[in-house]
């Protein structure tokens, strides 16, 4: 049985890992320990996994003192080198959420202390393990559409889940690199996984126009805003799901969940379209909305044999509210359409986080499709984002390699 402590105790993290290992993995990992620098969001995580491990109140004295196996890095993303690097050294292996960091100084300085210590990351990307996104990799590897030439792929993210990134956290570059790492890290990973090839250029635009100081009838937060009444955007932190975690935490670290998604603080784009050159010679376009009125992706591959169109859609808002749509259809050279039906499958993200929780914790199970990812595999889709950001900022097209360069082993 393998041991796991636990360093950032949010929501993702309580039902995501703590939660399953405490009850559908109890037989092959358990939880040693967690840390939180806000002690009550890492005394409530353990009063809802049933209180067998203790609350540290320092990291390294978690580690000496719990000796986990595997340290699990669900913190902040501007934080996730730190632990990820220190629980390394300290002799641990890591498994972090996405991203595994937000720039390529960090992404550097956790590879070279991966080779430099022999340990080992993971990275948690659960789109390789949606039974929609996995049917559509074994149709490339069937060579449907052949070489792959073109790649045009598009998300959308509605006004529910789109505005939480911009009352959270994650609303400023210093802590999460903008959505280009914190969220598209998953898609440019699933491209990457598709192609089974390496970005090398990178040209990418992006705009502020929907959220941040759009609006003259703003608060600070939505709990004590003068607007709630009329505000489409209002949170009801008071609620019970965030109430406990978020509302009764505060005073330790004056953290708002409910902040305007309206504010001048914002500082990441809301808007975001790139072009992506692969190693093997393929071609992405990309675009995400966060302020779309549906959720969901579209996805358009081009092959030398003809053309893959993919299609989901969800969430909580819009015409598909409440509902989960996948469509998904090959075009060939003999003038057909072929249409494939995947089961719906129950679950977070598609079913993609059940499946993954089973890998990384039962273990020992056949990956023919190499959906475990890498350290490697989490710097070439961070990488994107770190080249998508630069060329925002320098406003010309950027080398991956002039950022990120394969450790020699």
């Amino acid at each position: 049985m393998k041991t796991y402590a636990i360093v950032g105790a949010g929501s993702r993290c309580t039902s995501m890992f703590a939660l399953p290992i405490s009850k559908q993995f109890a037989d092959a990992a358990r939880i040693v320990g967690v840390y939180d620098p806000n002690y009550k969001r890492a005394e409530l995580l353990q009063q809802k996994c049933g209180g067998g491990f203790p609350v540290y109140k320092d990291f390294e004295q978690m580690i000496v003192e719990a000796k986990p196996d595997v340290v699990i890095v669900t913190t902040i993303d501007r934080y996730h080198h730190e632990y990820i690097i220190k629980a390394m050294e300290m002799g641990c292996d890591a498994i972090t959420e996405k991203p595994m960091t937000i720039d390529e100084e960090k992404c550097k300085a956790i590879l070279e202390a991966e080779q430099r210590t022999g340990r080992k990351v993971t990275v948690t990307f659960n789109m390789r393990y949606r039974p929609f996104v996995v049917r559509i990799k074994e149709l490339l590897k069937q060579n449907t559409v052949g070489q792959i030439l073109s790649v045009h792929f598009e998300w959308f993210l509605d006004t529910s889940h789109g505005a939480d990134y911009f009352r959270r956290w994650h609303r400023k570059k210093e802590n999460s690199g903008g959505l280009l790492l914190h969220k598209s890290t998953h898609h440019f990973d699933f491209i990457n996984w598709l192609l089974e090839e390496e970005p090398v250029q990178v040209s990418a635009f992006g705009s502020l126009r929907f959220y941040g100081p759009t609006r003259e009838e703003r608060g600070t937060r939505c709990l004590t805003c003068s607007y709630k009444s009329s505000c489409e955007f209002y949170f009801d932190i008071t609620k019970e799901s965030t109430r406990d975690l978020y509302l009764e935490c505060e005073d330790v670290d004056a953290y708002y969940r409910d902040q305007c998604v309206f504010s001048e603080e914002i500082d990441i784009e809301d808007s975001v379209s790139l072009h992506v050159k692969y190693s093997g010679g393929a071609l992405m376009s990309y675009s995400l909305t966060a302020h779309s009125p549906f959720e969901g992706f579209k996805l358009a591959i081009n092959g030398s044999e003809g053309r893959l169109e993919a299609e989901t859609f969800h969430g909580a808002v819009g015409p598909f509210a409440g509902e989960d749509i996948n469509r998904l259809r090959i075009y060939n050279r003999r003038e057909e359409e072929i249409s494939y039906k995947v089961p719906l499958v129950l679950g977070a993200h598609g079913g993609g986080d059940e499946r993954l929780l089973k890998m990384l914790f039962r273990g020992n199970m056949e990956d023919p499709l190499h959906q475990q990812a890498s350290s490697w595999d989490g710097a070439m889709s961070n990488a994107i984002g770190f080249a998508a950001n630069k060329s925002m900022r320098e406003g010309n097209s950027v080398l991956i390699s002039s950022l990120i360069q394969k450790p020699k082993s």
